[in-house]
């Protein structure tokens, strides 16, 4: 029959593994949160930019039609 042992050192390894194992998981939880915000703070930011832009294709349209005309006069 094998018998089996569980020493001290293999307990301290497991606990000092698992201990980092929950602080890199806390870490990285905490960076998401703090991406997420950011997120949602610079999108209206990204919505403004996307009208703008937007609206400069209708000004460069709007140009490129005047020139035409001033081209032909």
């Amino acid at each position: 029959m094998v018998e089996c042992k569980v020493t001290a050192a293999f307990v301290l390894a497991l606990a000092v593994q698992t201990g980092g194992a929950l602080i890199w998981a806390g870490a990285a939880a905490q960076k998401i949160e703090v991406l997420e915000a950011e997120v949602q703070e610079t999108r209206p930011v990204y919505e403004r930019l996307a009208r703008v832009e937007a609206e400069l294709e209708a000004v460069r349209a709007q140009l490129d039609r005047i020139e035409n005309k001033v081209e032909r006069l």
